[in-house]
C-alpha cells in the first residue's frame, strides 16, 4: 500500500473508531488519520501477541484490527488525560 493508501486507510479507521467511542475526542483530520495508522500497528501488535507469533516485529493489520487498535489508543488516551471535556 502506498502513502496515499495509508492516509485514506488511517483516516477512515480513525473516523470509525472515534464514532464508536462516546465522548468528545478533540482531533482534527490529521490527528484522526494518525490515530488510524497507529491503530493499525497497535492492532497488528495485539494480533501477534494473541496468536503467539513474533511480537517484536509488529506488522500492520487489516481494517478491523486498525479500528480495534485505534479504539484501544483512544481508551488509553482518555485514561491518561482524564477524559477532559471541552468546557
Amino acid at each position: 500500500m502506498g502513502l496515499l493508501g495509508w492516509i485514506i486507510f488511517g483516516f477512515f479507521a480513525g473516523l470509525i473508531a472515534r464514532a464508536v467511542l462516546p465522548g468528545n475526542q478533540r482531533l482534527g483530520c490529521i490527528g484522526t488519520t494518525l490515530l488510524g495508522v497507529a491503530g493499525a500497528f497497535v492492532g497488528g501488535f495485539l494480533t501477534s501477541v494473541w496468536r503467539g507469533t513474533n511480537w517484536r516485529d509488529p506488522e500492520p493489520t487489516g481494517f478491523g484490527g486498525a479500528i480495534l487498535g485505534a479504539i484501544v489508543l483512544l481508551l488509553v488516551a482518555q485514561a491518561a488525560f482524564g477524559g477532559r471535556s471541552s468546557r
